[in-house]
């Protein structure tokens, strides 16, 4: 059973089409790499799925609940679906360790302690352990990232949704996002990756999806997107661009 999943959504901005219909389903622990060409609709598409875009039309259904449907709680559903930006949104007057543990006091209702020991931990698992006193105008972009993760994490959400996570970062940083997101998804972390980075997309996602003009041109595992048995000459112009 899928535990998100659209149907025929559209997005329009006045007489323009983002969004063309689309359906999709995710179920749990499964990572799906979103890619495409930009303007395609990648980011539009992935903030549908929790509505930071409402979608002009068709139905987001999560965890069993159609978040478009009238009286729904968006609140407390967003709250399970974790969200990592290309700008890092952290708390400029909070140390990284505070960015972590404010979200899980305010939503979560734990204890200062509580929270204090869950964001410890989190920032271990993403290697920012000796960063946890200093504010983010101290740390490089992506530790400033890597404690982003953190704080979503430590929300327990059902699903991760990442809007290209690396792409305002230096190429010498990307690896060590990449590998604490490769390190969620070892641990069975449902994930939806809109990423211009191939090399994640072949190795830790189940699924590539190729959304061009609006639509998903293609919804395959990544040993077949990636070989020459995918003859899409629209896939195949976009591949020799980028790899």
């Amino acid at each position: 059973m899928a535990l998100l999943e659209t149907t025929a959504i559209t997005k329009s901005y006045g007489d323009h089409e983002v969004l063309k219909g689309i359906d999709f389903a995710i179920e749990p622990g499964e990572v799906v790499a979103v890619i495409g060409p930009s303007g395609g609709g990648k980011s539009t598409f992935l903030r549908c799925l929790n509505l930071l875009e409402t979608p002009s039309s068709g139905h987001v259904v999560f965890d069993g609940e159609d978040l478009l449907a009238p009286k729904v709680d968006l609140d407390r559903l967003r709250s399970r679906m974790g969200m990592v930006f290309q700008q890092f949104n952290l708390f400029p007057n909070m140390t990284a360790l505070k960015n972590v543990m404010l979200p899980q006091m305010d939503v979560l209702k734990l204890s200062k302690q509580e929270a204090e020991t869950r964001a410890l931990k989190l920032l271990e698992k993403v290697g920012m352990t000796s960063r946890a006193q200093i504010y983010p105008n101290r740390l490089s972009g992506g530790q400033k990232q890597r404690v982003a993760i953190a704080r979503a994490v430590a929300m327990n959400p059902k699903v991760m949704l990442f809007d290209e996570p690396t792409s305002a970062l230096d190429p010498e940083v990307v690896s060590d996002v990449l590998d604490v997101m490769a390190g969620l998804a070892s641990d069975g972390m449902t994930m939806v990756v809109v990423t211009h980075e191939m090399g994640f997309a072949r190795k830790v996602a189940d699924r590539v999806v190729f959304i061009d003009g609006g639509k998903i041109v293609a919804d395959l595992p990544p040993d077949v997107f990636f070989s020459d048995a995918n003859t899409s000459p629209r896939i195949q112009a976009f591949l020799d661009k980028v790899l």
